[in-house]
């Protein structure tokens, strides 16, 4: 195998693992959530952001703001809960649970938007 070969089968050879690793810090996984403790949070809409790999929303509740990990935008639609239907200000409920660290961050279970409840997972 000239030198060239050998650097470039080395180079090709780390590929796949920079793939998964990129993917996996991307993706904290579900089991940094207590699904012992569920809990339902109401509270007003401050922020959206409806873009993959999941939707999120901050929910104002009287005693902070909440970072809700929802479901990822194709599966939220194709469930009639689509990007439109979650707008600042409104008062929404959510049941999920919380994230074992981090105090403020809640994955989201079910949630309701005026008279609709949508299942999220």
């Amino acid at each position: 195998m000239t030198h060239r070969r050998a650097i470039l089968a080395a180079l090709l050879a780390g590929v796949p693992a920079a793939v998964v690793t990129t993917q996996t810090a991307a993706h904290h996984g579900w089991g940094s959530y207590d699904a012992q403790s569920p809990q339902t949070l109401k509270g007003v809409i401050e922020r959206v952001v409806f873009s993959n790999p999941h939707a999120t929303v901050w929910l104002k509740t009287p005693d902070k703001t909440w970072e809700v990990v929802l479901a990822p935008p194709f599966r939220m639609t194709n469930r009639q809960l689509p990007g439109s239907a979650l707008v600042v200000g409104e008062e929404v409920e959510v049941m999920g649970y919380p994230h074992r660290t981090i105090a403020t961050e809640l994955r989201a279970e079910w949630m309701k938007v005026g008279t609709q409840v949508t299942q999220l997972r």
